[in-house]
């Protein structure tokens, strides 16, 4: 599996966690030397077949009241734009299941501990502001995985395969229990971000496509990360979606603003594998409008309902309307325009990856409403 086009991705997690710390010098060498664990790779004793029973092995769950960071509703400026807001009436019922990005960046194991203090803090403040636009949800489970750290991104060596492999087996042993502990008829929303994103798809793969569960998926926003139309999209199992009026689809973007930079990206995309066994080559991405919910397209900054806008301990932040437009390019980036200053943790190329979700808040809480909605709607 291909690593080099998420060098720029796994950076952004060392300029959010160092609140705007920039390196000067920004290359493959410099990052494997930091990140990447010099010990090989020591497999971790599987998990308790019970593991996930333990309220505390999740961020988020039915119960957690108050302290839930996914429950978070964040205020929202006017400032006197006349824009309209999601219906506050009852959504159907469904469960989300989301899955954190990279909080982990200690070189010292390939996987993180559970008990690491500041990767788990991290991951709290991840699902407060990428979990919390699912909060209409009748419940969210978001479990603690043992993810892959930072530098398992920055080489193609078996130790790397491994440390996802085995961050990806907690994260399916967390999904087994999620669907066993929801009622059996409700709905379902799969949600990650990055890493995330990429247990995600697995998962796609390896346990829902044409699986019984399969009817039940409502929404699936697999974002920050790349999937190839052609390459990888077939191998899924759901289709894009094409309309707000879709359920049962997936959706996904990488976010730049103007002039935007991927080159990186692009060219070490290119040279990766899809899930067909094939180069991606220049294939298409798939990018889902967020203001939209369609493929690809333009939408004005009127558009948006609300964009978060953090405090600079990213803990709070309050929701700002009109603020950002979104526009699919021919390469399946989504452009936001004119920078927007929602934080520091913004990478070279004008690269917004750890603002995917926030920057389209409002939007994404009223999107997978209407989604469940189309599914409750659906003939069965």
């Amino acid at each position: 599996m291909a690593r080099k086009f998420l060098y720029v991705v796994a950076a952004i997690v060392v300029l959010f966690i160092a609140g705007g710390f920039i390196l000067a010098i920004w290359w493959q060498d410099l990052t494997r030397a930091v990140f990447v664990p010099g010990d090989a790779f020591v497999a971790q004793a599987p998990l308790e077949v019970s593991a996930y029973d333990d309220p505390a092995m999740w961020l988020s769950r039915p119960g957690m009241g108050m302290n839930d960071p996914a429950r978070w509703q964040p205020a929202q400026q006017r400032e006197g734009t006349a824009v309209p807001t999601p219906a506050d009436g009852a959504a159907p019922a469904f469960a989300v299941f989301f899955i954190h990005p990279t909080s982990y960046l200690d070189r010292s194991s390939w996987n993180a501990p559970l008990d690491d203090a500041d990767s788990q803090r991290i991951a709290q403040i991840y699902i407060r502001g990428m979990a919390s636009p699912f909060n209409r949800a009748s419940e969210i489970w978001a479990p603690k995985y043992r993810q892959a750290t930072f530098g398992s991104f920055l080489t193609d060596t078996p130790d790397s395969e491994k440390a996802i492999a085995a961050a990806y087996d907690d994260v399916r042993q967390a999904f087994e229990f999620f669907v066993s502990s929801i009622d059996p008829d409700m709905p379902i929303v799969l949600a990650g971000h990055s890493q995330g994103s990429l247990h995600l798809l697995r998962l796609m793969r390896e346990e829902l496509a044409g699986s019984p569960l399969a009817p039940r998926i409502a929404a699936i926003y697999a974002v920050g990360w790349p999937i190839s139309v052609p390459h990888d999209l077939p191998a899924l199992g759901f289709p894009a979606c094409a309309t707000s009026a879709q359920a049962g689809c997936v959706m996904s973007w990488s976010s730049y603003a103007e002039p935007a930079d991927p080159s990186d990206v692009l060219d070490s995309y290119a040279a990766s594998t899809g899930f067909d066994g094939k180069q991606r080559g220049t294939s298409p991405i798939l990018c889902t409008n967020p203001l939209t919910g369609a493929v690809g397209g333009t939408a004005e900054a009127s558009r948006n309902l609300g964009t978060l806008i953090p405090e600079k301990d990213y803990v709070s932040g309050t929701l700002r309307p009109g603020a950002v437009p979104a526009r699919c390019d021919e390469r399946g980036l989504l452009l936001i325009g004119v920078p927007p200053e929602v934080g520091d943790a913004v990478l070279p190329g004008n690269n917004y990856h750890v603002y995917d979700i926030p920057l389209f808040w409002a939007n994404v809480q009223a999107d997978v409403v209407q989604r469940v909605e189309a599914w409750t709607r659906a003939p069965r």
